[in-house]
């Protein structure tokens, strides 16, 4: 009984939690599409900062320890974001190579606009590599942050079962704004909402795998909580930082600065008022 109410509650936490995000995003904000990289930003660097990072301090584990895990998660996020852009550009690069190889038995008049052709392809995958830049580490540290979640869950839900169900209800909350966070991100470069959706919702249902890995091993897995909790919070600070600031660090007008401002404090603020709705008050 105790198990099938982890299952069922990591379950509506984890997953349910994107649907309502992806109701807001896509439903009720889908006309300010173009502020959700702000909130984003805000999201997730509140979700790291005031969230995250606190809790995992306030356990017995050293900082020592925890800024090391800080660190070593900020460069593997950073590889990994590497990897993802070098096998994105040799895939390009090989599609690139057979093109020119087929065009160069044209004539002259035809090499010349295959030369402009090039230059746009070319620009064109500079475009889609940007794109394609952080939605891996954004996922990654998405589906660590989850599993923890379940872990959560489940010692709740094993202390008491009415206990279980607010905690549940509490992950659920405070993972909203932080999932309109993700799906901006994988928005960039997905070509549809759903595949969005469907990538953040597989990652949400990590909770259920920390749920049920929690059940077996909660007393064992507890002193690892906090290290998840910091590798989780090391991704949604590099993407928020290397990926989602710099696409906002653009000449604007004072308007529009103005506007980036109040939607990245919009996403701060929603991560603070939730979290304190919640009972996550640190």
């Amino acid at each position: 009984m105790t198990l099938l109410a982890i299952l069922v509650g990591t379950l509506a936490a984890g997953i349910g939690s994107v649907w309502v995000a992806a109701w807001l995003s896509f439903g009720v904000l889908s006309r300010y599409t173009q502020h959700m990289l702000s909130l984003a930003a805000g999201a997730l660097m509140a979700t790291s900062f005031l969230h995250l990072l606190p809790e995992a301090f306030e356990s017995e584990a050293g900082a020592h320890e925890l800024f090391l895990t800080l660190l070593i998660g900020l460069i593997f996020f950073f590889l990994l974001d590497k990897a993802e852009l070098w096998h994105h550009g040799h895939e390009h690069g090989h599609d690139h190579g057979h093109d020119h190889g087929h065009r160069d038995h044209g004539d002259g008049a035809s090499s010349g606009h295959d030369h402009s052709a090039q230059h746009h392809g070319h620009g064109h995958a500079h475009h889609a590599e940007d794109k394609v830049r952080g939605q891996w580490a954004v996922l990654a540290g998405d589906s660590v942050h989850c599993f923890g979640d379940g872990i959560l869950i489940a010692s709740a839900f094993m202390a008491d079962m009415r206990l279980g169900v607010i905690a549940a209800l509490a992950v659920l909350a405070h993972e909203v704004p932080h999932h309109m966070g993700d799906l901006a991100v994988l928005r960039q470069g997905s070509s549809s909402r759903q595949a969005a959706i469907l990538k953040v919702s597989m990652a949400g249902a990590i909770t259920a795998l920390g749920g049920g890995v929690g059940y077996v091993l909660v007393d064992a897995l507890h002193d690892w909580l906090p290290y998840f909790l910091v590798v989780a919070s090391s991704s949604f600070v590099y993407v928020a930082l290397a990926d989602l600031i710099p696409q906002l660090q653009k000449r604007l007008s004072a308007r529009e600065t103005a506007a980036q401002i109040l939607w990245l404090s919009v996403g701060i603020g929603m991560v603070v008022l939730v979290s304190a709705l919640a009972g996550h008050q640190h």
